[in-house]
């Protein structure tokens, strides 16, 4: 395996975990010289850290793995444009190339609210495409976003039906 677009289904499938375990659906894969040597998917609901993005997750990974924080030559497959947070982490880890699906319109540091990676000042430049199967994130997101926004309304409903019972 050795095709982009088949370590950014890996990473749609971490981001599959991240919505199995309740946490926003971002999955990543880190790739050194063609091959899988880390993975990361969302979870800073349940370690209770704000910088458990999956992005975050396989830096930390891959870094322990070879032994450097330090990452060239490195590619990282995300399935959502990284936020200012990871988009700084990826330069300091000097990683090569940054692949992501979906853009984040919200967040995104990559283009879509600032873009952290064209900034002419910074030491390092990491090469940053984005776009591939983006359909496929994007469904993934609007998926769990829609489930979420219905069990709200449901819980909103039953608190009201309790409270005309009481």
């Amino acid at each position: 395996m050795s095709e982009p677009a088949d370590f950014m289904r890996l990473a749609l499938a971490e981001a599959d975990k991240a919505r199995a375990a309740g946490e926003v659906p971002v999955g990543a894969v880190l790739v050194h010289h063609g091959k899988v040597i880390a993975t990361g998917s969302n979870a800073p609901i349940s370690l209770h850290d704000p910088s458990a993005h999956a992005e975050m997750l396989a830096l930390r990974a891959a870094a322990a793995i070879l032994g450097n924080y330090r990452l060239p030559g490195c590619e990282l497959y995300i399935t959502l444009e990284p936020c200012a947070m990871c988009a700084g982490a990826i330069m300091h880890a000097r990683l090569a190339k940054v692949v992501f699906a979906a853009r984040d319109p919200k967040t995104g540091a990559a283009g879509s609210v600032l873009d952290l990676f064209s900034l002419p000042k910074l030491n390092h430049h990491t090469v940053v495409e984005g776009g591939l199967l983006a359909v496929e994130a994007s469904q993934q997101l609007r998926d769990f976003f829609a489930t979420r926004r219905e069990a709200t309304k449901q819980a909103k409903q039953l608190a009201l039906k309790l409270q005309d019972k009481g």
